[in-house]
């Protein structure tokens, strides 16, 4: 079993940064996918930015090249995501996700584990 726990989110005003977090534990060796998706109410899940550590590859959507960035700390078990320049767009939950080969673009429904969800508000 595998336990995801995001953290960092919070409000900020456009223009401002945040740094999510995402802490992984138990069996998490089979996994070669890492990364986070959001959802607004109403809507689809979106997938915002994947780390494919097989190859060190990432996947961003394009709504947000340029202004985030994932990374990796193997040594803490912890995937982040960098957000700058944030847009009131950008609000909603923000969800970590785990899985094995889920694909590119990545699928929401290929990702086999999910963190509970922490939320991002960006105000004009």
């Amino acid at each position: 079993q595998v336990q995801l726990v995001e953290s960092g989110g919070g409000s900020v005003q456009a223009g401002g940064s945040l740094r999510l977090a995402c802490a992984s534990s138990g069996y998490t060796s089979s996994l070669n996918s890492l990364g986070w998706f959001r959802q607004v109410a109403g809507k689809e899940r979106e997938g915002v930015a994947v780390i494919y550590t097989a190859n060190g590859g990432a996947y961003y959507a394009d709504s947000v090249k340029g202004r985030f960035t994932i990374s990796q700390d193997n040594a803490k078990n912890t995937v982040y995501l960098q957000m700058n320049s944030l847009k009131p767009e950008d609000t909603a939950m923000y969800y970590c996700a785990a899985g094995r080969w889920v694909g590119y673009p990545p699928s929401q429904y290929s990702f086999d584990y999910w963190g509970q969800g922490t939320q991002v508000t960006v105000s004009s």
